[in-house]
């Protein structure tokens, strides 16, 4: 810990903290609950996969629009005000009934302020790695993942108890809402946040920085969410709707998947220190696509969870060591390569629920099953890119970033949901 770090600065990290649990609540209570949605609003498979694609899609106009703001107010006041709003939000979708305009409209909102609390609490959580002088944004997204496992863990419950919608969201929202306003005035100020570098830094260190090993590594980020994607937008229906599984069962195979997401980023690191990035990568996705495998033959819910599980346990390595591999190509350590990686956490994200949802109406019987064929085959993308993981610094040996990779664009959950 840097010793200029006062108290101040662990509120504004208990803060930041508060803001990344809240978003991982918020996000899992909804998305588990997709089942019970489509039934409440009688949607087809093809207007369901319509309106999950409507998330990201203005989640990232949503990013765009409050990354303005920053520059005049900070990102603690952006925060203050779209956190709580995505809180209230999931609670009006409950409210929709059965009128879809209503729902069209309060997803679309959903996905707007989540767009703005997943800049501002990363611009925050940035702000406290630079005020402590360390690297803490693993932690930050560890507590997304164990708020998202309690957020399906309550889903599971309101369905098991025969809640409605409304109050399983709201009670969610409620939670959400106090612990925001409870921290939010304890959020850096705009003063405190300080500055990144400027445009013309960027501009310049964008020439410097390859493009041919970016790629590489962005094809193998882009499957990792485009399977992220599948499962967060179709894994509790998959359960539901073709393996027969109870209210109450299908939120767990959300839960079974970020617990096991959770316990393979803990020891990534180390991992990487002792066998190298290429075959953490490898074994990852070994993992990976056997899960996937597992998840298209399943027979049963049971099974199929167990399945999101080990998928969970390999998939979740490749987001922090791409990351990690772009940083060492980047000369300059204004964290340009890993701003352009970032680029294939949305592509991927968008096009999971793309792909997923464009098959999943073409057959009525197994139409999830035969889609989750499509990320599970595209898994092999991660081995056929794996070597592209050894990149090293112009010198030959790798090259830690100057200034941490979270600090352009953070990478995994920073994208539209957690």
């Amino acid at each position: 810990m840097s010793e200029g770090t006062t108290a101040r600065d662990r509120r504004a990290r208990f803060a930041a903290y508060t803001a990344f649990a809240v978003q991982g609540l918020c996000f899992a209570s909804l998305v588990t609950q997709v089942p019970k949605m489509q039934e409440s609003h009688r949607l087809s498979d093809a207007t369901l996969s319509l309106v999950l694609l409507m998330v990201p899609l203005v989640a990232g106009v949503g990013s765009v629009a409050s990354g303005a703001l920053f520059q005049r107010l900070g990102s603690g006041p952006v925060l203050r005000v779209s956190q709580p709003a995505v809180a209230v939000t999931i609670a009006l979708i409950g409210l929709t009934g059965d009128n879809d305009l209503a729902l069209y409209l309060a997803v679309a909102t959903f996905g707007l302020f989540v767009g703005a609390v997943d800049a501002s609490m990363n611009a925050q959580a940035i702000a406290v790695e630079r005020r402590y002088g360390i690297s803490l944004i693993t932690g930050f997204y560890a507590v997304w993942s164990i708020a998202g496992i309690l957020g399906g863990l309550w889903a599971s419950l309101t369905n098991k108890l025969d809640l409605s919608l409304f109050t399983g969201f709201a009670i969610a929202a409620a939670v959400g809402v106090a612990a925001s306003l409870a921290t939010g005035g304890r959020l850096y100020r705009r003063a405190e946040e300080g500055d990144g570098p400027t445009p013309e830094e960027l501009k310049a260190a964008g020439r410097s920085v390859p493009w041919r090993p970016i790629l590489v590594v962005g094809a193998a980020m882009a499957v990792a969410y485009l399977a992220d994607s599948a499962i967060s937008s179709y894994g509790a229906k998959y359960l539901d709707d073709e393996l027969s599984a109870s209210d109450w069962v299908a939120p767990l195979g959300y839960v079974a998947y970020q617990i096991t997401m959770v316990v393979s980023r803990a020891v990534a690191d180390l991992a990487v220190r002792r066998s190298g990035a290429v075959k953490v990568v490898r074994i990852g996705g070994l993992v990976g696509i056997i899960g996937m495998t597992g998840v298209v033959a399943a027979p049963n819910a049971a099974l199929a969870i167990a399945a999101f599980a080990l998928a969970g346990l390999g998939l979740s390595v490749i987001a922090p060591v791409s990351f990690s591999a772009a940083g060492r190509v980047d000369p300059t350590g204004l964290g340009v390569a890993v701003a352009r990686v970032n680029i294939f956490n949305y592509v991927g994200f968008v096009l999971g629920a793309a792909v997923v949802g464009a098959i999943a109406p073409l057959s009525a019987d197994h139409g999830l099953r035969i889609a989750f064929i499509v990320p599970s085959l595209l898994i092999l993308v991660i081995f056929a890119t794996a070597k592209g993981f050894a990149v090293s610094s112009q010198g030959g040996e790798p090259l830690e970033p100057a200034v941490s990779a979270q600090e352009v664009d953070p990478p995994g959950e920073s994208r539209v949901f957690g």
